[in-house]
């Protein structure tokens, strides 16, 4: 009691207390998600002097999002596969490319004339976004085709019959499409010019065309390195060094970028798991046939799917389901597969002799009364190419229309089982197939296939996935080996030990999402989170909490620790360049002593090769950057140019080389502008993205307006 008397008497205190470190805790959050109380801070990206603002760069995601759902729609097989973490980034690098170049056609004043603008919207329509309005005006009810066709419709509406009002909707799209028409025409022709601009100069071309007439022919012996032993040619960290130092250019970074150690638990089903659900399975048999084949809300809670199937036989996939449906008997269960993906059973239902596609005689019949009229005289024997002399255009017909009833896929539900009754039974004459206000669809049966056997069955799906119990077992353990490893170094150096692989990995704020291999465009599931930690929180040294990817039926569990940071150029200490330094090192040590091998043994062509264990090849037309025998750049411009003479011997970037150039020649072949003004620029390949960014710094905040922990 004199405990709760002291907590009351300092009560106004704790509150002043609890509310400064709420306030403390609440700008300290805003700061660290870049939100900072008192300022502006909506820059998703900046590239030289041009920002991106968080509600530009919402809007492009939106759209990005909603681009890749219609294609989804449309091809769903092809981007089955496609990651939507992609999404972000994607919206991103547009928005940057579209400030670059806009940026660019400002500085270079392109517009775009009233002339261009009505080729490009009316006769040659350049936007997608025209093909959206035409679309949308024929699900109003509005029959158009063409471009000028919907511009007469909707700045037109008095004289088609429509009002203002109506039309007032379409009008802001079509003014909102120009505008961006306007753009992309300007962005286009920007993009013709700076292209244009590539060109290779006289001394250009005339050097494509010596490279190309000018021969050698050259005896060569080639030996690959192949797989070097590292104790043979030991190389000390001088020569690493030196090596990184000399190809340092390459390992160039354009933002910050931290080297991490990754790890990945990919969580699978227990031995536990699997034991419950082969009882599971033992369940489901066992009440599917003791009913009608339909299951328990227990079991459909547990994950259940029945799905029921009318396939012919012909359909049906070859394999166990079709081997017992089309042989067991009525109401009987059979299990299909049971493995570490989960179980299937069939429930056989019934055969059936079932015409499985007819032909038709349609009419089409407008009117309330008419379709009784058209009916009688169809069953009195007026030929339906006849009706549209005898009733005009009150009257469509379709003669001898195949109907599928049934399809690879089963019942099409084209017609009615009772409507198809009503057809066979008509003996030959007309029915009436469908009745509204609006008219009728006649209707009778021309031809039909012969019955085919139709088999009725239920098909029951479950899929396996961790249970909650085998997730917190996996989340314990590694939380534990968490505890136990607080530092960067310890995380990578034990993490082995504990059962756990490291993945060494760079990432920068453009990075998707965890590469599952660097270098891939395959991620991790719902691995940005990741990311955004390393990013925004994660300090060299630090390790993460766990992270989580909750698909329920691959779950997986993360952890990230923070190795090194730098923005300039990445260092030695990175895995990937003290791999790369290292192998240069050793392969420059080998080429020089075995150049120092085989020297004494290169007084010819057929010594050397002889020494090097390997045949000599004739190389009869040798051309500088066009030999499948000789693929080391810097071998090759020995070679080029030189003079005949004595066998040299030579250290490539993978092998060592002997060769003796027998005689140079020079072919005779007419020059020509056009053809080596293309090799040139098939050459260059010029990358608009950098020629547009130039020596503009790229600035990369996304991953702050993503949520945290």
């Amino acid at each position: 009691m004199a405990t709760l008397e002291r907590i009351r008497s300092k009560s106004g205190l704790l509150i002043v207390v609890i509310g400064l470190a709420l306030l403390a805790f609440i700008i300290g959050d805003a700061i660290t998600n870049s939100r900072n109380l008192f300022g502006n801070h909506t820059t998703v990206a900046k590239i030289g002097k041009e920002k991106i603002d968080y509600t530009e760069y919402i809007r492009k995601r939106e759209e990005v999002n909603n681009r890749y759902e219609q294609a989804r729609r449309q091809n769903p097989a092809q981007l089955a596969n496609f990651d939507s973490q992609m999404l972000s980034q994607m919206a991103l690098d547009e928005l940057v490319s579209e400030k670059l170049l806009d940026d660019a056609v400002e500085k270079a004043g392109i517009s775009t004339s009233p002339e261009q603008l009505r080729f490009y919207v009316l006769e040659n329509p350049v936007n997608p976004t025209m093909q959206t309005i035409v679309q949308q005006l024929n699900a109003s009810g509005l029959s158009v085709s063409t471009p000028q066709q919907a511009y007469e419709v909707i700045f037109n509406p008095k004289r088609n019959g429509l009002t203002d009002s109506q039309m007032a909707p379409f009008q802001r799209a079509w003014i909102a499409m120009e505008q961006e028409t306007m753009e992309m025409v300007k962005r286009q022709t920007y993009q013709k010019l700076l292209y244009g601009l590539v060109k290779a100069n006289d001394l250009d071309k005339k050097a494509l065309y010596n490279d190309y007439i000018m021969t050698s022919d050259v005896d060569v012996a080639y030996h690959p390195f192949g797989q070097l032993d590292p104790k043979k040619y030991a190389v000390d960290e001088a020569a690493v060094k030196a090596a990184y130092d000399k190809d340092k250019s390459r390992f160039k970074v354009d933002e910050m970028t931290k080297d991490v150690a990754f790890i990945a638990v990919n969580i699978s089903p227990s031995a536990e798991d699997r034991d419950a659900a082969r009882k599971l399975a033992e369940k489901t048999a066992m009440e599917l046939r003791d009913s009608l084949g339909q299951i328990s809300k227990e079991l459909k809670k547990e994950g259940i799917i029945v799905t029921h199937k009318e396939l012919r036989a012909k359909d049906i996939p070859a394999g166990a389901v079709r081997d017992f449906v089309t042989s067991g008997e009525a109401n009987s269960v059979k299990l299909i597969s049971d493995n570490i993906k989960g179980f299937s059973l069939v429930k056989m239902g019934k055969r059936s002799q079932v015409t499985d596609s007819i032909q038709l005689n349609l009419v089409q019949v407008v009117g309330a009364t008419l379709p009784a009229k058209v009916l009688a005289k169809l069953n009195a024997g007026l030929p339906i190419d006849s009706l549209a002399g005898t009733f005009g255009d009150s009257v469509a017909a379709q003669k001898e229309q195949w109907i599928p009833l049934f399809t690879a896929q089963g019942r099409t539900n084209a017609l009615e089982s009772a409507q198809v009754d009503s057809l066979v039974n008509a003996n030959g004459k007309y029915i009436s197939l469908m009745t509204s206000p609006q008219g009728s669809v006649l209707a009778k049966i021309t031809k039909k296939n012969a019955p085919v056997e139709v088999y009725s069955y239920d098909e029951v799906n479950y899929e396996l996935k961790p249970s909650t119990k085998t997730i917190n077992g996996e989340r314990a353990k590694l939380e534990k080996f968490l505890e136990g490893n607080t530092s960067a170094k310890a995380f990578a150096e034990n993490a082995a030990k504990a059962g756990y692989s490291v993945q060494d990995l760079s990432l920068s704020s453009s990075s998707v999402a965890v590469p599952r291999m660097a270098g891939l465009q395959s991620y991790y599931p719902d691995s940005r989170q990741v990311v955004r930690w390393v990013m925004i929180d994660g300090k060299p040294g630090e390790v993460s909490h766990i992270y989580e990817s909750k698909d329920a039926l691959t779950p997986a569990l993360y952890a990230v620790a923070v190795v090194n940071e730098y923005d300039d150029y990445a260092p030695l200490a990175n895995s990937e360049v003290k791999n790369y330094a290292t192998d240069k090192a050793r392969r420059a040590k080998a080429g020089e002593e075995l150049v120092k091998l085989y020297q004494p043994k290169a007084g010819t062509i057929e010594s050397a090769a002889n020494a090097m264990g390997v045949e000599q090849q004739n190389v009869p037309n040798f051309r500088f950057g066009r030999n499948m025998q000789v693929r080391d750049a810097e071998v090759m411009g020995k070679i080029a140019g030189s003079k005949p003479g004595k066998v040299v011997l030579v250290a490539g970037e993978n092998g060592v080389y002997a060769y003796r150039i027998k005689a140079n020649a020079k072919e005779d072949f007419p020059f020509s502008e056009a053809q080596y003004e293309q090799q040139y620029y098939q050459l260059v390949n010029p990358n608009m993205a950098d020629m547009l960014q130039g020596t503009k710094e790229f600035e990369n905040n996304i991953y702050k307006f993503e949520a945290g922990d």
